[in-house]
């Protein structure tokens, strides 16, 4: 098999809800630059990335899959996955303009469409080409909610929902306000609303200083916090480790991490507990799975930051022993042909050949633009 061509796309789609922002940002619609590759066999491989629906930076991405990576796709076998990320993830002039950040989101884009080429050939889901079983239970956690520009009422409100109505086991709610105590008491509210039968999570997408996050994170545990996610700077690892030393609560992190490296820092010094790659960040199935390696060597869980990424990490938690969560937005689920689907609280494992990739035909024609 050979890859003969490639096009690129754009889609911009409405988030399914009200207006919604953290501590860092607002968003109106999510975009998925992505790639179809097509092959002399008749397959296409479908893989995209996942962004704040900003044109200018989305156009920066496909024109780096088409411009730059291209060439060096065409007439390659694309079965050979992993042989074909190394090369173009070390191909000299990409690697000194970038080895993380837009070179990374169109890798990962590219290695997804290969993987999807690599399962629809051997005729099943990627979860079963990667060793998985239809037998595990991958749990879903709703982060679709809890968002910090909702009042209070309306938070608890929707986490009620999400918990009694559509049945979820866990969900995560968004806190980094300026006054920290606003937080805490947002938090003991949805506690009180939720119980203590279904997970809590906080996510702060990295808006406070290290004395604030150690102010806030001495009184999760109170509430039974599973995990603190993104407490300070992204790139912050002593902070992360100090803070880690010093509060009860687990740590979470990994969605503003490129690099297998940017993980092993944050994992051999502790600075993390739960582990959460994104295959859009990461470049791809392929480095996720040797970020998942990794955290599973220091018996860690990985429960990857979904991007709107349903579609990938389902199967890849399905076939990797460190995943037993995934987390559920259903942003692009009308994009797809066999969309990631929640019931009883866990995930439906996919039944469809390749990576659930697979647009729909009329989803570049609704959501699409140039």
């Amino acid at each position: 098999m050979k890859i003969t061509s490639l096009d690129t796309f754009i889609l911009h789609v409405p988030v399914t809800r009200r207006a919604i922002a953290d501590s860092t940002h607002q968003v109106t619609h999510w975009a998925a630059p992505g790639v179809m590759l097509h092959t002399d066999q008749g397959i296409t491989g479908f893989g995209y990335s996942g962004t704040h629906a900003h044109l200018p930076a989305d156009r920066l991405i496909t024109e780096c899959i088409r411009a730059c990576f291209g060439p060096l796709l065409t007439g390659q076998d694309p079965t050979q996955v992993r042989s074909l990320w190394s090369k173009l993830v070390h191909h000299p002039p990409l690697q000194w303009v970038g080895r993380g950040g837009i070179t990374h989101l169109a890798l990962g884009a590219i290695d997804i469409a290969l993987w999807d080429i690599k399962a629809k050939a051997a005729g099943v889901p990627l979860w079963r080409l990667l060793g998985g079983s239809d037998q595990k239970r991958i749990e879903g956690y709703n982060t679709d909610g809890g968002w910090l520009n909702w009042d209070d009422q309306t938070l608890v409100s929707d986490c009620r929902r999400l918990v009694e109505v559509e049945g979820f086991r866990g969900v995560k709610i968004k806190v980094g306000s300026a006054d920290y105590r606003r937080d805490l008491d947002r938090v003991e509210m949805v506690r009180k609303t939720i119980g203590f039968n279904t997970r809590l999570m906080v996510d702060a997408n990295g808006r406070w200083d290290l004395p604030t996050a150690l102010q806030a994170g001495s009184r999760f545990q109170q509430f039974d916090v599973t995990w603190f996610e993104e407490p300070i700077w992204y790139d912050d690892v002593e902070g992360h480790r100090r803070l880690a030393e010093s509060i009860a609560t687990p740590l979470a992190l990994g969605e503003q991490l490129y690099l297998l490296d940017h993980f092993r820092q944050f994992i051999t010094c502790g600075a993390v507990h739960y582990v959460q790659p994104d295959v859009t960040r990461v470049a791809g199935v392929t480095e996720w799975w040797q970020v998942a390696e990794l955290a599973l060597a220091h018996r860690l869980p990985v429960v990857s930051h979904i991007g709107d990424m349903m579609q990938v990490h389902l199967h890849t938690a399905l076939a990797h022993r460190s995943c037993t969560m995934l987390e559920y937005i259903p942003w692009l689920r009308s994009c797809f042909q066999e969309p990631a689907t929640i019931e009883d609280g866990c995930f439906i494992c996919p039944k469809l050949p390749g990576a659930g990739t697979t647009l729909r035909e009329d989803a570049i024609e609704r959501y699409g633009v140039r």
